[in-house]
């Protein structure tokens, strides 16, 4: 009972920051609350917010991922280049999909057969990964898709862009399989005591296998919102989109040592890191202030990820 009253009492304290970010920046900017403007925040946020669920699921595992910002760049650039070969968009998105997923589970087959450290594993992926894209482009983009790919990224379904709906429906879904099925469940308890899983009868390489696959799912999906927005395939896409998704998982009240999330959350941490960016742009505050600003809020977030984790062990 407790320890559900300490994550209704953060969601408050997550929602008290968004609700106090959105006061001061509408007053700090007459532009802050124009429908433009808030479907710009909604849009920019997508992306992330399709990452930060991927990544949730790997956290509350006990786990990592540093390779998603590549598997962005690499899955992207196989649907940039399959359609520009002339195959249906559709069949590209795809196959860039399956791609990405199998990334994923191969890294969850180093992590749990090869039993690495998944910090390792996916510092590498991420380092093999973007120089296979380099090397495969020549560090070029690729540009030129049809307008169905685009509709992806920058397609509107009424006044809502289409990326705003991809991403609240992955999170919909990713806070069903998290706290209502059996992946979801054995997620959670895997980061808790992976041993007492396993004792019980379940097999928790192949639970890391699905999740890493999961997550790199999600990256895809993000790499096909980042390609179709821009209409070109960047060699370079996603760099650094990793720590934004771990910095949201984790302000979301994803505990780093596994065990405890929640997507809500994270949905919500997404759209204050997004709003503070995006009241930064407004106010005519320097970009390079945004990586700090990044930085710092991960440091908060592991440090109220530790505190809470401290408090649960007294209970």
């Amino acid at each position: 009972m407790k320890k559900k009253l300490q994550q209704h009492s953060y969601m408050i304290f997550l929602v008290s920051i968004l609700v106090v970010l959105i006061v001061v920046l509408s007053i700090a900017s007459p532009f802050f609350l124009s429908w433009r403007n808030c479907r710009n925040i909604l849009n920019q946020s997508a992306i992330y917010m399709v990452l930060s669920v991927g990544m949730t699921f790997v956290i509350c595992m006990g786990e990592i991922d540093l390779s998603v910002g590549s598997v962005i760049g690499f899955s992207g650039m196989v649907m940039g280049m399959l359609c520009v070969a002339g195959v249906p968009s559709i069949i590209a998105a795809l196959a860039g999909l399956a791609v990405s997923s199998i990334i994923g589970m191969i890294n969850g087959i180093l992590v749990a057969y090869g039993k690495i450290s998944s910090f390792i594993v996916t510092l590498a992926s991420m380092s093999v990964l973007r120089g296979f894209i380099l090397v495969w482009t020549n560090a070029k983009p690729i540009y030129g898709f049809s307008d169905i790919f685009t509709f992806l990224g920058s397609g509107k379904i009424g006044p809502v862009n289409v990326p705003i709906i991809l991403s609240l429906t992955i999170a919909v879904i990713g806070a069903v399989i998290l706290h209502k099925t059996l992946l979801g469940n054995y997620c959670l308890f895997c980061g808790s005591s992976a041993l007492a899983l396993n004792r019980s009868g379940v097999n928790v390489k192949k639970v890391k296998i699905a999740v890493y696959a999961l997550c790199g799912l999600c990256a895809g999906i993000a790499g096909m919102i980042v390609t179709a927005r821009l209409n070109s395939a960047e060699p370079l896409a996603g760099q650094g989109y990793e720590m934004d998704a771990i910095a949201a998982a984790v302000l979301g009240g994803t505990s780093m040592q596994g065990g405890k999330g929640n997507v809500a959350g994270t949905v919500i941490a997404c759209l204050i890191l997004n709003i503070l960016k995006n009241g930064m742009i407004l106010l005519s505050v320097s970009s390079h202030y945004q990586e700090v600003l990044t930085g710092v809020i991960l440091v908060i977030a592991v440090l109220i990820s530790e505190s809470n984790r401290r408090k649960r062990s007294e209970i």
